[in-house]
C-alpha cells in the first residue's frame, strides 16, 4: 500500500523551489559555473514525502539515515550506478540505508520517463545541489551543497513531524548579527568560504556531534581581561597556547585546496571540539589558539549578575523574546551568558546534550546579551 501524503512536503515545496532559484540566480550573477539543476516543486515534494515515510521504517532494527541528492549521474563525478534503477519509495530507501549511511554518501535521484528514481550513489555533487538528509525518525533537513572547502552544507528548512522551521534569510541583515551566524545562514554560498567564521561553524558542528554538551569561549587574541571571568586555578590551562589550528588557518590559499590540508584541518577541529566535552569551558582566541579547557566561569567582583537576554532563532515566524538566561538552558547557558555580559568582545558557543546549540554575543543595539538558537542551521 502507498503511504498517505506527508502534508509538510507539499507545504514547503514551493518555498524551497523559490529559495533555490534565488541561490542559483545569485551564483550565476557572480559568474559561478558547474551549478546544479534547479529543483522544481514537484520533485521537492516527492523526495521529501519519500524521505519522511522511509525515516519511520526500520531495517534490521535500526532507523535509516540517508541523504538524497537531486542530480543526474553525468553530473555526479564518478558515481556508483545501479544496473537497474530503483523506485523512489520508502521501502526501497530503507533497504538501501545500511549501505549509504556513512557521512558524505548520497543516493542519486533523477527523472527517467517522467518519474523520479534512485539511479545509484555518489560522493560528488555540483554546487547548490538540492539534498534531503534523513537525520532520524521524522526529522528531515533540506540542504544545498556549498563549495567543497566550506565543510558544511547550507540548511534551508528543517522538518520534524508536523513542525516546519524555514531558515530566515533576513536574519543575516539584523543589527549586531555575529559573523558566525551570517556564515551559518549562508545565503551567499560563496562568501568567505574559507574565512574565520567558517572555522567556527565547523567547530560548532563538531561540538554538537560529540553529544556530551560543551562550551567554547572565543576571546580576542593578545588580551587578558577574559581571565577576570575565569575561576582560578584553571585545571587545564595550556602554556604555551596550542596553535595547530591557528597555523592551518594561516596557510596560503593554494594549500587549502589540497586533500592533506583539508584532512589536517578536520582532525584539528575535531581535537579542539573534543576538549569541550570536558566539564567546564574551552577558551580559544579569535585566531584559534587554545588557551585552556575545563575552565569554570565566574562573575568578576563588582559586576552585576546577568538578569536578561534576548533570545531568537533564525527561522521564519520567530519573535525575539527577552527572558532570564536560566530560561534559555541550564548552568552552562547561564555561565556563558554571564561571561559575554562581562566580556563584551567575546563569543560563547554552547552545545546541549539534547542537540540544542546557542550562540551568545553582546548586542550594542539591544544593550544586552543576545542568545541565538542555531541548531536548525547545524543539523
Amino acid at each position: 500500500m502507498k503511504e498517505p501524503a506527508y502534508p509538510a512536503a507539499r507545504l514547503v515545496a514551493a518555498a524551497v523551489e523559490t529559495h533555490f532559484a534565488h541561490l542559483l540566480a545569485a551564483a550565476r550573477e557572480q559568474g559561478r559555473g558547474e551549478l546544479a539543476h534547479p529543483p522544481d516543486a514537484g520533485a521537492i515534494e516527492t523526495i521529501v514525502d519519500a524521505g519522511f515515510w522511509a525515516s519511520l521504517r526500520r531495517e534490521e532494527g535500526r532507523p535509516p539515515r540517508i541523504s538524497l541528492a537531486l542530480v543526474p549521474p553525468e553530473r555526479a563525478g564518478q558515481p556508483l550506478v545501479f544496473a537497474q534503477r530503483l523506485p523512489l519509495t520508502p521501502a526501497a530507501l530503507a533497504r538501501l540505508a545500511p549501505a549509504v549511511e556513512r557521512p558524505g554518501i548520497h543516493l542519486g535521484v533523477w527523472r527517467d520517463g517522467g518519474e523520479l528514481h534512485v539511479w545509484g550513489a555518489t560522493r560528488s555533487l555540483p554546487d547548490l545541489c538540492f539534498v534531503l538528509e534523513v537525520v532520524e525518525p521524522g526529522l528531515l533537513v533540506v540542504k544545498y551543497r556549498r563549495p567543497e572547502e566550506y565543510g558544511k552544507f547550507g540548511n534551508v528548512v528543517v522538518l520534524q513531524g508536523d513542525q516546519v522551521r524555514m531558515v530566515d534569510e533576513r536574519g543575516a541583515s539584523l543589527p549586531d548579527c555575529p559573523s558566525l551566524l551570517t556564515t551559518l545562514l549562508g545565503f551567499d554560498a560563496y562568501t568567505a568560504a574559507d574565512g574565520p567564521a567558517n572555522v567556527l561553524v565547523q567547530l560548532a558542528v563538531s561540538m554538537r556531534a560529540h553529544g556530551r554538551g560543551g562550551a567554547l569561549l572565543v576571546v580576542p587574541a593578545g588580551t587578558a581581561s577574559w581571565q577576570e571571568s575565569i575561576v582560578r586555578p584553571t585545571p587545564y590551562a595550556v602554556a604555551p597556547s596550542y596553535a595547530r589550528l591557528a597555523e592551518l588557518v594561516r596557510d596560503e590559499p593554494d594549500d587549502r585546496g589540497r586533500p592533506a590540508w583539508q584532512e589536517a584541518l578536520r582532525r584539528s577541529i575535531e581535537g579542539v571540539a573534543g576538549l569541550t566535552a570536558v566539564d567546564g569551558a574551552t577558551v580559544i582566541t579569535d585566531r584559534y589558539e587554545v588557551l585552556a579547557f575545563g575552565a569554570k566561569i565566574g562573575r568578576p567582583e563588582g559586576r552585576a549578575p546577568v538578569d536578561r537576554v534576548t533570545l531568537t532563532e533564525p527561522v521564519v515566524g520567530n519573535v525575539a523574546t527577552v527572558l532570564h538566561p536560566a530560561q534559555v538552558g541550564g548552568t552552562r547557558h547561564l555561565s556563558a551568558a554571564q561571561f559575554v555580559h562581562d566580556q563584551r568582545d567575546a563569543l560563547a558557543l554552547v552545545a546541549s546534550q539534547d542537540g540544542r546549540f546557542t550562540l551568545f554575543a553582546w548586542s550594542p543595539c539591544e544593550g544586552m546579551v543576545h542568545a541565538h538558537r542555531v541548531e536548525a542551521l547545524l543539523l
